[in-house]
């Protein structure tokens, strides 16, 4: 008998699992990974000594890299949250409670980085120094505190507590009952238990997405002046449907209300693309409304994101522990705009009122109001809140005990109680989201019901209605065409110097709408018309050339062929509805011609076309956008066997032959068109790591890094690149024993410290390879002044860290960083004056520099930020 059982459950997702020792493994855990286990038999609903729970996994194994062609591959809150109480694996006393916890295992980074983002999204803010530096004041503060605190029944516990974490670095792991783990290669793993042995593959091959769980069909919406598009009725326990969500369309532009899982598969199969999406409107950080924000970054320009500052600042933090960057980061892929309680915010003409909603995580209910004959239609959201009985019960009047005060409950009481035209609830249960009979004396014109895996009992049909997926609410219809609205926009973005009258002789072109999956331009075929794609997604394709890339609002598809009348080199396709413009040929060169624009756009074509068959350009960028950066571009030219050091000068990408990327005198890889190096430079603003050596003739083009660093799809694709980039990279023996010789075990368990400690030292082995392979005072200097740069930023954000906790060796901590901060400008002043140290003398000053004071100074911060639960 087989000793190990292998399932691929889905795309990039797979089940392994040991009958016999009990253990059971979901390997790779995307967005909504529960769900396809349910849906293939794997998570059942079963009643163990007369308690109803769920089967399910007990162990995760996580990929190696967290983005895997623009997704998101470890998402494990909510698998965590399935075996720990759906399980009943941690609840005292339940028949699956064994004793032993569950397993999280992986690479170190990866692992901890999933046990922070973990525990922020099961507590949000986790301190009242927390809750105020997001602008509540000390006695606000200190209730939400009380509040919190009672829902995690009276203590916040770190993931740690309840799982097992594994680390799976480079050598072979074993579990309990003899089970054996080791990693073939990125994302390639061994499982084995006696004789019996089976391999998993995380990886995702190029342009294959992880799997949605469920089939949305398409739907052709009308642009509205104020309507509700329904976009998601379940929780992320509905196999069958989106989680809660809505769409407000308003003076017909796009806004999202949250972002849950797959939120990319709703919006396509409403035939809406990312870069339509005006803004979001958010309730909380929980995973079925926070998993989707992942997409909204993958547009060519930074979506307008609205919320209180509590909820802003808790998202911020999540997504920053989940990505291991910066929280100040998520200004660089959200345009946000904070949103002031108990108040109405004009967002350009429609009016949304947040208010505090009880639940673990800081939370908004939203009231949306627009001004219309006979006064306000309102839109109410209510996800997620609590059932009014379950508040009850948390009413103490003992100020210092977790609970609410009588008068907290009354407040959040009459704050549900505001009636709407159109009032969507959460009616989940339980103990942390509401109940339908709280509402059945609700005012309210209509109530749509929500936030349910299950079916509507009769009681709760008597309250509310149900709302299938795309259904819309019309609150005040639209009476003017947006779609034209859109087009003029877009022309105009692309033409900026052209006279509006001009402009006009293009908008009168015909508006015409190709259903999904319709061919709009077929490859070898000569087009008679340049569409302008106004809603919608198109795939454009090549199959000899591997090209499959998706065009977005804004883009034209068959503009150069059109042009040229030439044989189309690609087929345009409709991934769900499109409307397009449909410009005829003559008449867009004539219109070209008369406005002496051809010349222009034709300079830009080669490079805007060269960019939009990359994988890194080919998706999210309108034309216009393209037509930026192909303005920016820069040429280079290599005969065979140079060598080039890109230094700080921004992303460099082959254009024509074949090269090697270098770091040192080490070849980490081979680059071919459309591949690149120097994406820490846009990233961070610290020079490449590598160089580009030719094995051929070489063209490079050479991007400047301003150009790139404002359009977010861009810098979330040189992310995922750096990410990989970094993982093969650190697995060169010679470079891992360099930084463990260097730095030895730097690790203090709070992560936003232990992630700059890693870049930070990941610096000083580059300074240091810098001087062994005799790159020159030059390139010397600039590596060194990169990493003193980046530990006097270090240094600020970590006594920002420490002032927030009140740590009390504070100053005397703030007076050594200055001590290290002068010592490295000594140190740089040498350098700058022509004397250049050996790689030994250069590693001695490191040590003493900056490794001894992590050792011996930052460890003694670690137990006291721990002890304020901040890990």
């Amino acid at each position: 008998m087989s000793e190990l059982t292998k399932i691929e459950v889905t795309t990039g997702v797979f089940w392994v699992e040991a009958p016999r020792i009990g253990i059971r493994v979901l390997c790779g855990c995307p967005a909504d990974a529960v769900k396809h286990l349910m849906k293939r038999g794997l998570i059942l609903p079963v009643e163990r000594a007369g308690i109803d729970c769920e089967t399910g996994p007990n162990a995760i194994l996580l990929s190696d890299v967290l983005l895997q062609n623009g997704r998101l591959s470890n998402l494990a809150e909510f698998p965590v949250l399935q075996m720990l109480y759906r399980q009943g694996l941690i609840i005292p006393d339940h028949p699956n409670n064994t004793g032993e916890r569950p397993m999280l295992i992986g690479l170190r980074e990866q692992v901890n980085a999933q046990l922070q983002y973990i525990y922020r999204g099961n507590y949000g803010l986790i301190s009242e120094e927390e809750i105020m530096n997001a602008g509540i004041e000390p006695g606000a503060a200190r209730e939400m505190m009380r509040l919190k605190l009672r829902f995690a029944f009276g203590a916040i516990q770190h993931p740690r507590e309840l799982l097992d974490p594994i680390y799976l670095d480079d050598k072979p792991i074993v579990l309990r009952g003899g089970l054996r783990i080791r990693r073939l290669a990125l994302n390639q793993f061994e499982f084995a238990l006696g004789e019996d042995k089976v391999s998993v593959d995380l990886n995702l091959a190029p342009n294959v997405q992880y799997d949605v769980p469920y089939t949305l069909g398409f739907h052709l919406l009308r642009r509205e002046y104020f309507a509700v598009i329904h976009s998601g009725e379940g929780d992320g326990w509905d196999p069958n449907r989106p989680s809660m969500g809505s769409i407000l369309m308003f003076q017909g532009r796009v806004y999202l209300i949250d972002a849950g899982p797959n939120i990319q598969a709703s919006l396509a199969a409403l035939g809406i693309g990312a870069d339509e999406v005006a803004g979001i409107f958010h309730t909380h950080s929980h995973d079925d409304h926070f998993a989707g924000l992942a997409q909204l970054i993958r547009s060519d320009h930074r979506i307008k994101y609205y919320a209180t500052a509590l909820v802003r600042v808790s998202v911020a933090k999540k997504l920053a522990a989940l990505m291991s960057i910066e929280e100040s980061s998520f200004a660089d892929y959200f345009d946000c705009t904070d949103l002031s309680f108990d108040a109405w915010n004009d967002i350009e003409g429609l009016q949304v009122k947040p208010l505090f909603s009880p639940h673990p995580v800081e939370t908004s209910v939203l009231l949306f109001r627009a001004i219309w004959e006979g006064g306000w239609r309102t839109y109410a959201h209510f996800a997620d809140i609590v059932a009014l009985d379950v508040l009850d019960s948390m009413v103490t009047q003992d100020p210092e005990q977790p609970g609410v005060s009588r008068t907290f409950f009354e407040r959040v009481k009459s704050a549900y109680a505001i009636p709407a035209d159109v009032k969507k609830i959460d009616i989940g249960g339980g103990m942390i989201h509401g109940q339908a009979r709280d509402f059945r004396g609700d005012r309210s014109r209509k109530i749509l019901l929500s936030h349910v895996a299950r079916r509507y009992t009769d009681d709760e049909k008597e309250i509310g209605s149900g709302a299938t997926f795309g259904a819309v609410d019309i609150l005040i219809p639209g009476n003017q065409d947006y779609t034209l609205r859109a087009a003029h926009d877009f022309l105009r973005s692309y033409f900026p110097n052209v006279p509006s009258h001009q402009l006009r002789i293009l908008l009168n072109a015909p508006l015409v709408t190709f259903n999904p999956q319709s061919i709009v331009i077929k490859a070898g075929e000569t087009n008679r018309d340049i569409y302008l794609i106004l809603t919608g997604t198109v795939e454009m394709i090549e199959v000899g050339s591997g090209v499959h890339n998706v065009m977005r609002a804004g883009s034209l598809a068959g503009e150069i062929s059109g042009l040229l009348g030439k044989p189309s080199r690609e087929t345009y396709r409709a991934e769900n509805f499109v409307q397009a413009l449909r410009l005829p040929c003559d008449l867009y060169m004539q219109f070209m011609n008369g406005n002496r624009v051809l010349a222009e756009i034709s300079q830009l074509q080669a490079h805007r076309e060269f960019l939009r068959r990359t994988p890194l350009f080919g998706e999210g960028l309108s034309d216009p956008t393209l037509n930026r950066v192909a303005a920016a571009v820069g040429r280079i030219s290599l005969s065979a066997s140079e060598t080039f050091d890109p230094k700080g000068l921004g992303l460099v990408m082959i254009q024509r032959g074949e090269a090697e990327r270098r770091f040192a005198e080490e070849v980490y890889g081979l680059l071919a068109p459309g591949d690149f190096i120097g994406e820490e430079t846009v990233l961070f603003g610290t020079p490449s790591m590598y160089s580009i050596s030719a094995n051929t003739a070489l063209e490079l083009i050479a991007i400047p890094a301003e150009a790139l660093r404002s359009i977010p799809v861009v810098r979330w694709k040189l992310l995922e690149t750096h990410e990989r980039h970094l993982r093969l990279f650190s697995e060169s023996t010679r470079l891992r024993q360099r930084m463990s010789s260097l730095a030895g075990e730097c690790a203090l368990d709070v992560q936003r410290m232990d992630n700059q400690h890693v870049a930070l030292i990941a610096n000083a082995v580059a300074l240091l390879a810098a001087i062994e392979a005799g790159k020159g005072r030059e390139t010397v200097l600039e590596t060194f002044r990169s990493m003193a740069a980046f530990a006097s930023y270090h240094f600020a954000e970590e006594e920002s860290l420490l002032r927030l906790y009140a740590y009390p060796d504070l100053e005397r901590h703030a007076t050594l960083h200055r001590r290290l901060l002068a010592v490295a400008g000594q140190f740089q002043a040498r350098l700058s004056d022509g004397e250049l140290p050996t790689a030994a003398e250069a590693e001695t000053w490191l040590r003493a520099w900056v490794i001894a004071h992590i050792h011996a100074e930052d460890k003694k911060y670690s137990g006291f930020l721990n002890s304020k639960h901040v890990y």
